[in-house]
């Protein structure tokens, strides 16, 4: 007879310094339903240089149904993070949970199984996106901005997301020690890299519209300025890939897009911003990704991840 077939899913958690949220994920996660014949372990990273997340992984650990890893990776950076989360799980299938998230019960297995119908080498989840009391006019802009909106119902994708909420196979959308690359631990991307490289080898992507997790954005976070800072981000990553794939032309278009986009939205904005329209924000974040694919080269990089989170962390403890 055979036995019951091996567990073969890691459930990965970076965090830095949000012991109350890194709670409320682990928390998420020990609930899992229909997974028990699958998950080998959680493990979380703990990116802070104090060792600050020690603690609450030692007092959880007896609440956990599987092995509860605990890694302290004191270089900060998302992508090294990442890479430390992989070094300690041999597991086949990776699933990767933000500390800032709290999946549903069913988040995983719908994950698995969206994996396993599609047969696709990564598959995404959508995100609500929760903001704090006291955003105003914003509170509907900044709850999008946090959240991932897809496809109704579940099936292949032409282009990928982000980690968090996703499961990958490593095998193929993982290769390597240290897939995730680590010159953008302080700026981030380094998931578009990942996918962008995954997608030129023909991987293929997929989505699970019941795999829903929730996403809390923490108040020094929750503010427009942070959001059109990342909008900006976002906007510098298609001529970043292009540039990195050896195609010039490409990048030259993208910066094209990006003036057309930047000018367009931007008289749009100041339009609505006269009228004082709530509207505006959108119209602010379009125009804010139209001039990250004009200035895109290194020095316009805003670093949001590492050192300069840590910078934020302190600075909002102090306020």
């Amino acid at each position: 007879m055979k036995g019951p077939p091996p567990k073969d899913v890691a459930v990965i958690i970076p965090t830095l310094r949000r012991p109350e949220f890194l709670e409320r994920a682990l928390t998420s996660v020990f609930a899992q339903k229909g997974v028990e014949h699958r998950l080998a372990s959680v493990v979380v990273v703990d990116n802070d240089p104090e060792a600050s997340a020690a603690s609450i992984v030692g007092r959880l650990t007896e609440k956990s149904p599987v092995p509860l890893v605990y890694r302290h990776e004191p270089r900060p950076g998302v992508s090294t993070a990442r890479n430390a989360g992989l070094a300690a799980t041999l597991s086949p299938l990776i699933a990767f949970l933000d500390d800032d998230e709290k999946a549903t019960p069913t988040w995983l297995a719908k994950l698995i199984k969206a994996r396993e119908t599609l047969d696709c080498d990564v598959v995404f989840g959508p995100i609500r996106g929760r903001v704090p009391p006291g955003t105003g006019w914003t509170t509907r802009y900044l709850e999008v901005f946090f959240g991932r909106q897809g496809p109704a119902t579940t099936q292949v994708l032409d282009h990928a997301y982000g980690c968090g909420n996703s499961l990958m196979l490593r095998a193929t959308a993982l290769p390597g020690d240290a897939p995730f690359d680590p010159k953008t631990d302080q700026s981030g991307g380094e998931d578009d890299a990942l996918f962008s490289a995954l997608a030129m080898r023909g991987g293929t992507f997929g989505w699970a519209a019941d795999a829903w997790v929730d996403e809390f954005a923490p108040p020094h976070r929750a503010t427009l300025n942070y959001a059109l800072t990342r909008a900006f981000a976002y906007g510098q990553s298609p001529p970043q890939i292009a540039w990195r794939q050896g195609k010039p032309v490409r990048m030259v278009l993208w910066m094209g897009v990006g003036a057309v986009q930047a000018g367009v939205w931007g008289l749009i904005a100041l339009a609505l911003t006269l009228t004082n329209s709530d509207r505006r924000a959108e119209a602010l974040d379009k125009a804010a990704r139209g001039l990250g694919k004009v200035f895109w080269t290194r020095g316009f990089e805003p670093h949001f991840y590492g050192v300069r989170e840590l910078e934020r962390l302190e600075k909002a403890k102090a306020d």
